[in-house]
């Protein structure tokens, strides 16, 4: 059985998105669930896909990674999510490897296969064209369309009073910025870090470092306004790098020594080593940009000799039934305002929303798929 759903598709490598009429499988399997999608967030990793930056892909395929919904069927070993559920999507994993055994699902062994594989776990497609012909999936997710399928383990529950035209980017761009900070790189307090790249997962990076209490916030950008919410988000200090070396300003910054902490959210290839400069002896660089770019250093010059660390930090190393609800909490609380850089765009709108997020005109485009969806109801 199956039923008539929308879909943003991507046909090939560069291709716009297209709403499609789509057809999904209707009857959940053991460990699915039918997911009715509310709205999703546009993160950058969905614009590495599309534009091939990601790596190689199955297309035609749905990408979409920040869902955030209503469950309508849950599958027969269901057992953490039931009907009529409000629900936040992320990625998927074991949960059964050593890695997810001791709390570190984002390196799940069976991570890339489970997320980017484009095909349930058992190697069927969740979407077909009317004519049955096989549209891929993303994340084990795909929320740019109407209804999805995704595993148990993509999901977080949260309460029903809570808008979910909001949280969807809590479930991938939110939690891994601020993820990398709590838990990748877990700075004490009084410690600095510079941040480069102020949209959507620095700015939850910068979030989550004024809670830990870096002494220093230093956020690096090209754009005047994203400076300006990094500010009233509580960056210490703030660079244009279009208007000075942002390396010689945080040496002067922090008393010529560096910073303990840097996290790199452009991808590009200069930027990142910078980063490195701009450490001081002992510091972490966290390079968590989806890029095909490389990152090149000396390693007895520029890391040895000064006891530098470059960290892989995926998704924030977060759980993100634990994770995403933290945050939700620390929102609630008035310190996680992540809202305050969103935009709301129509499903019709997604290739305008996707421009926004590219060119840095908004930090992070949210697509209400759901326009009868009612908060609270």
């Amino acid at each position: 059985m199956s039923r008539q759903i929308t879909g943003a598709v991507i046909e090939e490598l560069n291709a716009p998105f297209k709403l499609e009429t789509l057809e999904v499988d209707d009857q959940p399997k053991a460990h699915e669930v039918l997911v009715h999608i509310v709205a999703s967030g546009i993160c950058h990793s969905d614009e590495a896909v599309r534009n091939g930056s990601a790596g190689d892909y199955a297309y035609p395929g749905v990408v979409g990674h920040e869902g955030a919904g209503i469950v309508e069927k849950v599958g027969s070993s269901v057992t953490t999510v039931k009907e009529g559920d409000h629900v936040i999507l992320s990625y998927d994993y074991d949960g059964t490897c050593r890695h997810c055994l001791t709390g570190h699902p984002s390196s799940c062994i069976n991570w890339g296969k489970l997320n980017f594989a484009g095909v349930r776990p058992d190697g069927s497609v969740a979407f077909t064209r009317e004519d049955g012909s096989p549209i891929h999936n993303f994340f084990n997710q795909s929320s740019f369309t109407t209804e999805t399928l995704v595993q148990e383990r993509n999901i977080t529950v949260i309460d029903k009073d809570i808008d979910l035209r909001k949280v969807g980017p809590l479930g991938c761009g939110f939690v891994t910025g601020s993820g990398t900070v709590f838990n990748g790189l877990n700075p004490k307090e009084g410690t600095t870090i510079a941040i480069v790249g102020t949209g959507a997962v620095g700015s939850a990076a910068l979030m989550a470092a004024k809670i830990k209490g870096c002494s220093k916030i230093i956020c690096v950008d090209i754009h005047d306004s994203r400076l300006e919410m990094a500010k009233e988000l509580g960056a210490t200090d703030t660079i244009n790098s279009l208007n000075e070396d942002w390396v010689d300003k945080v040496h002067e910054i922090t008393n010529g020594e560096g910073v303990d902490f840097a996290i790199d959210t452009t991808g590009i290839s200069a930027i990142m080593h910078q980063a490195i400069t701009a450490l001081a002896s002992g510091g972490h660089l966290a390079p968590i940009a989806v890029t095909a770019k490389t990152l090149e250093f000396m390693p007895w010059n520029e890391i040895t000799a000064l006891q530098k660390h470059v960290d892989g930090v995926l998704m924030g190393d977060a759980i993100p039934q634990i994770g995403i609800q933290t945050l939700i909490d620390f929102w609630q609380a008035g310190e996680f305002p992540f809202d305050k850089l969103e935009k709301f765009y129509t499903f019709d709108q997604v290739n305008e929303a996707n421009k926004a997020s590219n060119d840095g005109s908004v930090i992070k485009p949210v697509m209400v798929i759901d326009q009868d969806y009612v908060p609270g109801e």
